[in-house]
């Protein structure tokens, strides 16, 4: 029997062919481009599993992702989680698991769409906000970038309540979140494959990459470049939100200042795996590991609905232990 396994991608090469080609060299899998169309209410996945490398940007596709999950896909990552999370609730998360984050305070849109009405709609909201209470608790010099936001889109380091206020003002209808600081010694990118692999890579997110994109990873020999105590603790604490988020594909960014990392970025289903940013090392361990995930999900069957089955009976037996993890 011949287990199916699609990928949905955009504009990227390397990656999807990659992982395509890798997994039609196992015997009893087919790989291909999934194809999707109409999509009655209610059918049977004709793929065992579907890597989603995409739905972030095509609305449709996360629609048909949440009936494939119901319909006996394994999704890579959980369309159900991916929809519901977003960098403020991943901070809050962390800071929850023990795991070192800058101070952060999420706030307030400034603007609105044209349907709210300020003076009735927002009664909820405190006016004016406790700007002095925000940026004691924060300090300066600080990040203010969108909560749901990535790829270094609409954000400014303010270094006075000026320069914050200005950046605010100019913030629209964004959901912002103010964050410390981190003056970085060391900066450390992993990317996670399966809730149980983890590669650390050296990452410089100042510099501009091979693409003229922000960010270079930094090639050296990478058993010398951590020390020992500071590699395993960025390993664990990657491996202990992964299984928090249930993501099964992510990338975790760690700031290191005097020994300690801290969770920077770490909600990110869709990671960098670009040939052309990773070269060809760390691309290779990172699709050969995707393959072999894949690969024993599909051949062992695994659903999403497996997942949902197994968090309902734990918060049953123990509800202040449960999480979202399987």
């Amino acid at each position: 029997m011949t287990e199916r396994i699609g990928i949905l991608a955009g504009w990227e090469q390397s990656f999807p062919q990659a992982f395509i080609d890798r997994c039609n060299k196992v015997p009893g899998i087919h790989a291909e481009f999934a194809k999707i169309g109409g999509t009655p209410e209610r059918f049977v996945s004709p793929y065992r599993v579907l890597v989603d490398r995409i739905s972030q940007e095509v609305k449709h596709y996360r629609f048909y992702l949440k009936a494939a999950a119901l319909g006996g896909a394994y999704v890579i990552n959980d369309p159900f989680w991916w929809s519901a999370d977003d960098k403020f609730f991943g901070y809050s998360l962390a800071s929850r698991l023990g795991v070192a984050t800058p101070r952060t305070v999420m706030l307030p849109q400034k603007d609105y769409i044209p349907a709210i009405d300020k003076s009735r709609s927002l009664r909820n909201l405190e006016y004016p906000l406790n700007w002095e209470a925000i940026v004691d608790y924060v300090k300066f010099p600080a990040i203010l970038k969108p909560a749901d936001g990535g790829g270094w889109k609409d954000v400014s380091v303010v270094r006075t309540p000026a320069e914050l206020l200005r950046a605010y003002n100019d913030s629209n209808l964004n959901v912002m979140t103010l964050q410390e600081f981190i003056d970085f010694d060391d900066y450390a990118r992993c990317i996670c494959i399966g809730r149980e692999r983890v590669l650390t890579i050296q990452y410089d997110p100042k510099q501009i990459g091979p693409t003229g994109l922000r960010g270079r990873y930094i090639f050296r020999d990478q058993e010398r470049w951590l020390p020992q105590d500071q590699h395993d603790r960025i390993v664990n604490d990657a491996l202990r939100l992964n299984h928090a988020l249930g993501y099964d594909m992510n990338s975790v960014e760690f700031a290191i200042k005097d020994g300690v990392p801290y969770a920077i970025d770490f909600t990110n289903p869709a990671p960098d795996m670009h040939i052309e940013h990773l070269g060809q090392r760390f691309f290779d361990t990172v699709t050969d590991w995707m393959v072999e995930f894949c690969v024993k999900a599909a051949k062992e069957g695994r659903t999403i609905r497996d997942r949902y089955a197994w968090s309902k009976m734990a918060a049953e037996v123990d509800p202040i232990r449960w999480d979202r993890s399987t």
